[in-house]
């Protein structure tokens, strides 16, 4: 029979038993302790946000607001909303208004009044306007009834404007006659632009014209013109006749038989003033050819 362990060496070998299980409880390995630090600061995290969440709830219940209380739109977006609204009702009153307009009589041209005549008959203007009674002024293009009655020979410019509710105004601006030349059919009245506007007896005093193809394009015509109205008002009342065969020879004839040689439109100006000073003394042909040295002979 064998003996019984003694005493002693049994709780020995208890006393190592527990020793061993205590050691592996506390060992712990880089998995296990990195799991352990990410649940720590997940549980970290949560307690913060539960901590200002309750923070900002208190907060809003300190200021009357319920957590639960809707957002109201904001002001801005309802005045944008607002302005929207009216710009388009303005839009279509607006466009519903000059459709109206456009195609009903209510504004309609029932007057045409015209200004500026003096030798051109209203007549003549409202034939070649020709502008329709009780046509509705939008319906009137401005620009094609001045350009029609500005085919007039003698109107130099047409403006047409509409006055509301009503009236159609065409305002006229006649050619004024600067000289005259006669020709087979009787005297040809030109402007300063050097058009031929009219066949009629010429106005008192108007000088002649002595250029071999007058008209707007001819050269010695606009030189001469161009001395004509260059001239002093008291001067240009004395020249009876222009000549300008070409733009380098123009001369003077005056009522009174005095000749002026004028040569080229070069100085135009200062020739002008150095002739209102010349003409005062006694001789019969002034020369200003050459401003700096104008003789009398």
């Amino acid at each position: 029979m064998p003996d019984p362990a003694p005493a002693g060496d049994e709780g020995d070998d208890a006393h190592a038993g527990d020793g061993a299980a205590d050691g592996d409880d506390d060992f712990e390995g880089p998995r296990r302790r990195a799991r352990r630090e990410r649940e720590e600061r997940r549980a970290a995290q949560a307690r913060a946000v539960a901590i200002e969440n309750a923070r900002r709830e208190a907060k809003r219940r300190a200021v009357g607001k319920s957590p639960e209380q809707p957002k109201r739109p904001a002001r801005g977006l309802i005045r944008g909303l607002k302005a929207l609204l009216w710009s388009a009702l303005i839009s279509v009153l607006a466009v519903g208004t000059g459709l109206l307009l456009y195609f009903t009589p209510i504004m309609a041209a029932r007057s045409i009044v015209i200004t500026g005549l003096v030798v051109v008959t209203q007549e003549e203007v409202e034939q070649a306007a020709a502008v329709a009674p009780d046509t509705p002024l939008l319906q009137i293009d401005t620009d094609a009834v001045a350009e029609r009655v500005a085919t007039i020979r003698r109107v130099a410019s047409a403006r047409v404007q509409r006055e509301y509710p009503s009236t159609l105004r065409i305002t006229v601006t006649e050619r004024v006659p600067v000289a005259v030349k006669d020709y087979p059919d009787g005297p040809h009245l030109f402007d300063r632009d050097g058009v031929d506007f009219a066949t009629d007896a010429p106005p008192p005093g108007l000088p002649y014209l002595d250029a071999d193809a007058p008209g707007p394009n001819d050269a010695p015509t606009r030189a001469a013109l161009e001395v004509l109205l260059a001239l002093r008002p008291e001067v240009a009342g004395q020249v009876s006749r222009i000549a300008a065969p070409s733009v380098a020879s123009i001369t003077l004839k005056l009522w009174d038989g005095r000749d002026v040689i004028w040569g080229t439109t070069d100085r135009t100006e200062e020739k002008a003033l150095k002739l209102g000073a010349l003409l005062t003394q006694p001789g019969r042909t002034y020369d200003v050819s050459s401003p700096d040295l104008p003789t009398v002979k």
